[in-house]
């Protein structure tokens, strides 16, 4: 098999009809936005390794993740405020303790970034 020469064909062979009705059915600018922005949001190891570590304690206080990860308690606010506001953690308030957990978007998500789930074809 050779290399591809280009990014590009070398003439116009478009399929209408199938192209049509992939574009109709395609993403928003404003769902792209959003899925990028969750995307984005896991991009940084910090929070990627503070989701990870929700998905293996499911749910864990502050205190527990800065432990885990090895990182400062204000790091670890700072990067699960970042992965809340894309809706990828929860909160739950128990007392002086604020339990955080994956949202079943951000397990889906967590688990299509490590890997997870996913059956080896051999």
């Amino acid at each position: 098999m050779s290399a591809v020469a280009g990014d590009r064909c070398d003439l116009l062979c478009l399929d209408l009809p199938r192209a049509e009705e992939i574009r109709s059915r395609g993403l928003s600018v404003q769902a792209a936005q959003a899925a990028a922005n969750r995307a984005r949001a896991l991009a940084d190891p910090t929070r990627l390794t503070l989701a990870a570590a929700l998905r293996a304690g499911e749910e864990l206080c502050v205190c527990d993740l800065a432990w885990i990860t090895e990182r400062a308690q204000n790091l670890v606010s700072h990067h699960l405020r970042a992965l809340r506001k894309e809706d990828l953690v929860l909160t739950r308030r128990e007392g002086k303790m604020v339990m955080y957990s994956l949202s079943v978007e951000g397990e889906v998500l967590i688990d299509a970034v490590l890997g997870l789930g996913v059956e080896a074809s051999s």
